[in-house]
């Protein structure tokens, strides 16, 4: 079934109806009570009380939401250790950089580490056809939107990079160094 709908700048294709996967199962009065449930049992043992909000090794990483990267874990890190910083695609948004001179100036990073990784939702595509994916899945029109994907991973991370480097709000002496991750084996390959 082909449907056709019109978005701001004239008709937008759609081959079909894309379905999500299935949800996990949630109270119908709380969509978030075993979450909620799993904090009350977190809190009985947490242990980051007092722990001060500079980054205690001067790190700060940009890295994707993906759920299967755990960026402390991937970098030996422990809470307290780093800034993490995540959107999709590990992208150096103006948000990121907003936040890295946050951290830079008040929160004692001296070092930026981008980690995008392969096989990432983000490079699959482009930006026009992600946007028209996401209006096939769901009638919505995000060509307003800067979606940011990233089709070719290394050229993208040498531009954020480069973007960081840049920026005449961080210090010239701020290391930047990038490196991707392999979602299928934990490793990190230094790309800048």
């Amino acid at each position: 079934m082909t449907l056709s709908r019109v978005g701001p700048d004239g008709p937008l294709r759609s081959a079909g109806v894309t379905t999500r996967p299935a949800a996990r199962p949630a109270r119908a009065d709380d969509p978030f009570a075993s979450e909620l449930d799993a904090n009350a049992t977190y809190a009985e043992t947490f242990s980051l009380a007092g722990l001060e909000p500079v980054a205690a090794r001067g790190l700060a990483v940009v890295t994707c939401m993906d759920s299967r990267i755990e960026p402390l874990e991937m970098l030996g890190l422990q809470p307290g250790d780093a800034k993490i910083l995540r959107n999709a695609g590990a992208r150096v948004t103006d948000d990121v950089l907003r936040a890295l001179v946050l951290a830079v100036y008040l929160l004692g990073v001296d070092r930026v580490l981008v980690v995008p990784h392969l096989r990432c939702r983000m490079s699959a595509t482009d930006e026009a056809t992600m946007h028209q994916e996401i209006f096939d899945a769901s009638g919505v029109d995000t060509r307003s939107l800067e979606l940011r994907p990233a089709p070719d991973v290394v050229a993208s991370l040498r531009a954020d990079i480069q973007r960081i480097r840049s920026s005449p709000y961080l210090p010239g002496a701020l290391a930047v160094g990038g490196a991707i991750y392999d979602v299928d084996t934990g490793r990190l390959q230094r790309v800048v």
